[in-house]
């Protein structure tokens, strides 16, 4: 296990100040704002501890209201909205200054056996082991320069190799635009067999291509645009358990974007072509001189 992704088991190993409330950290890195993952995935944590174990999250849907502050820790409130025979609801408010920069309500269920059946068909796409690794992508289009040499070497908790085009290369090449993003992504470790911890690790994963994928129809890129962009509200499913130290193939698409937002949604599939997870957001993209 690498220390990048033993940095985010910890920050998800929220520390109870109290009943119902918790308080979380960011990595001890020079960013602007807190990523979003972590604070959904530090949301659910909350979520989920008050929740009895034989109840499994089902779905969760977010608003992020205020840029996180990374220099200070995070409190979350949960509200212990409704505790039923099949259904558990919560409801997270972090805290930060005093205000408000995230909600999210969260329902659990209970195993129930039912009719089942899946429309989507897993994408047709090479194995992740055939796929370049992400740094390796990026260094053939940077180079071995500063910052990016700094940047690229940093170890990641989670490995993603793009079946798709990065924005990068989407923007240097206009042919290469398009709508639809995958990846396969995974934690490279033998991670606890904790049904809780693999659907926080799919959320925290779940924010790191989607407004790429907005990117991308028009040939925008991180650092290499006038462009400026968050997530403004994020939404999950969870259909069936998923163990996100195995692949996952991440299969989004962009459907819309204007007037300065753009949406994006997401499944998440197993190597098995398992539908385990579906996922929408909308996020604020922002463009100078466009």
């Amino acid at each position: 296990m690498n220390e990048a992704l033993k940095e985010v088991l910890d920050l998800l190993d929220l520390e109870q100040i109290e009943c119902d409330i918790f308080r979380g950290r960011s990595p001890e890195e020079r960013i602007q704002r807190v990523f979003g993952g972590q604070v959904a995935a530090q949301a659910l944590v909350a979520a989920g501890r008050t929740v009895p174990s034989d109840r499994t999250v089902h779905s969760l849907h977010a608003y992020f209201i205020r840029p996180g502050d990374p220099v200070i820790p995070i409190v979350y409130n949960v509200e212990r909205v409704r505790d039923g025979r099949s259904f558990t609801t919560r409801r997270v408010v972090a805290i930060q200054h005093g205000k408000t920069i995230f909600t999210l309500s969260a329902s659990f269920h209970i195993h129930e056996e039912s009719v089942s059946h899946q429309a989507a068909d897993m994408p047709s796409v090479p194995g992740p082991e055939t796929l370049p690794l992400f740094r390796d992508r990026m260094r053939g289009l940077v180079g071995d320069t500063e910052p990016w040499r700094d940047w690229l070497a940093k170890p990641r908790p989670v490995d993603a190799r793009y079946v798709t085009p990065l924005t990068w290369e989407a923007h240097r090449d206009p042919s290469l635009r398009g709508s639809e993003t995958q990846v396969w992504f995974r934690y490279d470790a033998d991670l606890p067999d904790d049904p809780l911890l693999h659907v926080v690790l799919a959320a925290y994963a779940s924010d790191y291509t989607l407004v790429d994928t907005v990117l991308l129809a028009h040939g925008l890129a991180w650092g290499a645009s006038n462009v400026t962009g968050a997530s403004l509200d994020h939404a999950m499913w969870f259909h069936r358990p998923l163990k996100v130290d195995d692949w996952v193939l991440y299969a989004q698409e962009s459907p819309w974007s204007g007037g300065a937002r753009g949406l994006a949604q997401g499944q998440m599939f197993t190597p098995s072509g398992e539908l385990a997870v579906s996922v929408v957001q909308e996020c604020m993209i922002r463009v100078a001189n466009p």
